[in-house]
């Protein structure tokens, strides 16, 4: 069971933090609020999911400054940044470095509760894809060589025939293997092996002799 989301809430501005905290956990949300954008970096690296809320305009470390740090950090976490009017500039250059949304001052409360689910539901099918990928790849790391190089002509679309011909070997040898491949990947069919594969794109990792 996947931990309930925490909304990461970051702004200088007490009477601001607190409000958009109190908001937060009216619509039943889990938010923690943090004065600054030092403070939340010290926890960053134990953070794996949720959603930040960030001011963009904070003394030391701005708001654009912590969007890169996160991206530095190769976080999936998404950021939503909030603005004051003139901004606008800022907005953009946050959301270039890979922002999922920002709010202009003053928002609509409804507006930002909108703006996190999104985020939350973005995130959590990245989280879903991300599992996905990785159980695909060990898979994939248990296939020999061999094994390999069929599902490889199998995902360019080859017939059995060619792919023994470009192998030195019979037919009936690659429908051995493809029987072996679908068993290891847990195929379903043919397409979804083939789905499969170009999910983690086989091409470039390697399998065992």
């Amino acid at each position: 069971m996947q931990p309930e989301p925490v909304i990461y809430v970051i702004d200088d501005d007490e009477a601001v933090r607190q409000s958009l905290e109190f908001l937060l956990k009216t619509a039943g949300m889990t938010a923690r609020g943090f004065e600054s954008a030092t403070a939340f970096l010290e926890v960053l690296p134990q953070i794996s999911s949720g959603c930040i809320v960030t001011d963009v305009r904070m003394p030391d470390v701005t708001g654009i400054d912590l969007l890169r740090r996160v991206k530095e950090l190769g976080s999936d976490i998404p950021v939503i940044v909030i603005t004051g009017h003139g901004d606008i500039s800022l907005a953009v250059e946050a959301m270039k470095i890979g922002a999922v949304d920002f709010l202009e001052k003053p928002f609509d409360d409804d507006a930002l509760l909108a703006a996190v689910r999104a985020a939350l539901d973005r995130s959590a099918d990245t989280a879903q894809h991300n599992a996905e990928l990785t159980e695909i790849r060990n898979k994939l790391d248990a296939l020999s060589n061999r094994e390999r190089q069929v599902l490889e002509g199998l995902v360019m679309g080859k017939a059995n025939k060619v792919i023994a011909f470009d192998l030195g070997i019979s037919p009936r040898t690659v429908e051995i293997y493809r029987a072996n491949l679908m068993t290891k990947m847990a195929a379903n069919s043919l397409s979804d092996l083939v789905r499969m594969a170009m999910i983690a794109d086989i091409l470039e990792s390697p399998g065992k002799p």
